[in-house]
Parts: C-alpha cells; sequence; structure tokens
C-alpha cells in the first residue's frame, strides 16, 4: 500500500490504520465519535493525501474541462474552487469533484478510488484537445482542517486566510513552504484544505500545527471513520454510495454543478453525458434521494431495503448513528412518489423499522462569516 507524507506522524500519535483505495489511511486515534465531537465542537486535522490531484496546463485546458465537467467552469473567476461532476455519456457519475482555476493552470482534486479511471478517462477522449494532464497525487500532500474554531488558529499565523470567501482559496508563502489554502471541506463545518508539496509535509506540520496532537489542543487528529460520520451528517454524497456509473446526478439532488444549457455559450463545447441528462431531466428522474431519521440505536447499513407498506421502493446508500443528534440517520434512494411520504421502513434483518423522511442535510452549521 502507498503511505502519505503524513503516515509517520499518524503513527506517532497512535492511528489505526486501514487500506483505503491503496493507501495506508488512518481510520481513527481512538473514538470515531470522540473525533466527530471534537470536529462539531473545535476542530479536527485530517490527512486527505489520498485524493487525487490533476493539474491541466495547455492551450485548451479550459475548453478541454468543459468538455468532460458537468458544471461551466469559463465563468470561474481566479483563485475559486467549483463543485462538478465527470460523467459518462448515459449521464452516470464517473467521480465528483473540485475544479480550481489558477491564473495560468487548472486542478482538479478526485476521489483517491476514482484517480486512475479518470486518468484512463481523460486520455481516451483528450483528441486533438491541445492539454497536458499532469498527475500530481505522489508528489503532493493535503490536509483538510475543519471545525468552528479553526479559523481562530489560523488566523494567527495569516490574517488572509479567514477572509477567504467560501470555496475561495490563496496562495500562502511561509518561509519556504508553499500553501494552496482553500475554504473548502467535506464535514459539514468550516474549515481550509491545504495543499503543499510532499517534501514539505513535516515542516508544515511542525509550523502550522506543532501543539495539534496535546491533550488540550483546539486541533486534534481524526480519521476516516469521523470523515464519513460528519459528510453524513452534512447531506454530503459519497462515491460508490450516493454516486456510480448508473447514477445521475439529478437524482442525487445535484442539478446544481450540472449546466444543461453549457454548449450555447460562446466558444464552450457540451459535455460528455449532457444529452442522456437532457433526456433525465425531461422524464423526470427514476429515482430520489432522501433522507431519514429513526428512533432507537440500530443503524441502517448501506444495501438495506426501503419499504412503503409492502412494496419495496429503495435501497439505502448511507447510513450512521450520528453522533451530533443522537439517533440514527440514513440516506435512501427510492421513487419518487416515495420520496413524498412523511415515513418509510427499513427493513434491519428480519425487522422493519419506520423512519422519518428528512430533508438533507440533517446537520448545518451556525453560519460563518464567509
Amino acid at each position: 500500500m502507498k503511505r502519505t507524507p503524513f503516515y509517520q506522524y499518524a503513527a506517532d500519535h497512535g492511528a489505526k490504520f486501514v487500506d483505503f483505495a491503496g493507501w495506508e489511511m488512518p481510520i481513527s486515534y481512538g473514538s470515531i465519535l470522540e473525533e466527530h465531537a471534537q470536529t462539531r465542537d473545535s476542530g479536527s486535522l485530517f490527512d486527505v493525501s489520498h485524493m487525487g490531484r490533476i493539474k491541466f496546463t495547455g492551450r485548451h485546458a479550459r475548453k478541454f474541462l468543459e468538455h468532460v465537467l458537468t458544471r461551466r467552469v469559463s465563468d470561474m473567476k481566479e483563485n475559486t474552487c467549483r463543485y462538478a461532476l465527470v460523467c459518462n455519456e448515459r449521464g452516470g457519475v464517473k467521480d465528483d469533484v473540485l475544479v480550481y482555476r489558477f491564473d495560468d493552470y487548472w486542478q482538479l482534486v478526485v476521489n483517491a478510488s476514482n484517480r486512475a479511471k479518470l486518468m484512463d478517462h481523460f486520455a481516451a477522449v483528450k483528441g486533438d484537445y491541445v492539454v497536458k494532464i499532469d498527475d500530481q497525487t505522489e508528489s503532493t500532500a493535503m490536509l483538510a482542517i475543519q471545525g468552528p474554531k479553526v479559523m481562530e488558529v489560523v488566523g494567527k499565523f495569516s490574517k488572509e486566510i479567514p477572509t477567504l470567501k467560501r470555496y475561495a482559496f490563496c496562495v500562502k508563502n511561509l518561509l519556504i513552504l508553499k500553501l494552496i489554502v482553500s475554504r473548502t471541506g467535506y464535514t459539514g463545518e468550516d474549515g481550509i484544505e491545504i495543499m503543499l508539496g510532499a517534501g514539505m509535509a513535516n515542516m508544515a506540520m511542525k509550523l502550522l500545527l506543532k501543539d495539534a496532537g496535546s491533550e488540550k489542543a483546539t486541533i486534534k487528529p481524526a480519521g476516516l471513520g469521523a470523515r464519513d460520520t460528519l459528510r453524513l451528517e452534512a447531506g454530503m454524497p459519497l462515491y460508490g454510495h450516493e454516486l456510480d456509473e448508473d447514477t445521475d446526478p439529478l437524482a442525487a439532488g445535484l442539478g446544481f454543478a450540472v449546466s444543461l444549457d453549457k454548449d450555447e455559450h460562446p466558444n464552450t463545447p457540451g459535455f460528455i453525458g449532457q444529452e442522456a441528462l437532457k433526456a433525465i431531466k425531461a422524464a423526470g428522474p427514476s429515482k430520489k434521494l432522501i433522507g431519514l431519521t429513526f428512533e432507537g440505536k440500530r443503524s441502517p447499513r448501506q444495501g438495506m431495503e426501503v419499504f412503503d407498506g409492502e412494496q419495496q421502493v429503495g435501497v439505502v446508500t448511507s447510513g450512521c448513528l450520528s453522533a451530533t443528534l443522537g439517533h440514527p440517520i440514513a440516506m435512501a434512494y427510492v421513487a419518487p412518489e416515495a420520496a413524498g411520504q412523511a415515513t418509510l421502513a427499513i427493513d434491519l434483518g428480519g425487522s422493519r423499522v419506520e423512519g422519518a423522511v428528512t430533508p438533507l442535510p440533517f446537520y448545518k452549521r451556525e453560519k460563518a462569516n464567509g
């Protein structure tokens, strides 16, 4: 398995490791529930260096990205990010990504499990586009620092970063460190994500978060287990759960990231899957992503069947016991007509439990500045 530049830091702080898409990643440093609460109450540090980072340069870099991404990017301002999807010709999702626009190049942050697939896809559809596609994942590193007190800590070494708007980024030079810092995240909390050269990772930890491992630290390390429960509370889709190549973004409630009129703009090509998604929108999606909340402590799991009376109407995509709310929650795809019901039942294996159909997200933080 591959190891990130922060592997030794995680090992030194007692991390339990798992294989995640070929990377040896920390699942937790102790209790996932405690790490979840630490993120909601104060702040947590997540190593997300396994995420793919792909750089696009060349005369046609912008047009190529318009061709492979569902969302229009030509109107992005420099130093901003945007959520988008990569689809197949049927409108199914190959991956969901973050697009970064720099002054002279573009970058995608993609899911670790889809990086190799996307590199093959981009090579296959490159055609006559003059674009260089550079996978920088293993030469760089990435951290997510999330929580309500993160900006307070970050403000001690930068006045600029706390002023960033959501989905904006800046490039910071601290001594010999070059950091790309964006106000983004995958937990439902305020916070930042940092990209930097792999060789600078240990220095960055010493400079920026030297106290992160101490008992009274404002920001403590957390693993991918808490990251998953946090994103579920925030109603954020996860590839392989809410998204896959047989699921379209309209069914997933991601219509905001699909520009069906993209090819109507000057000098902008249509995107792969655009015609299929136009047809899906006209006909209406065949399924709809909903939230469900339950009483008790038994958590729904991916693959469990959802019922309206005696009729199966869907399937659970993600579920957990919400540490913040104190009861089980789940996301599920159901038939569109079932999405309007007040309650639906889940088969927990031998027994059915009624759940309330709940708007997403389950949890929403108080809005911070920016």
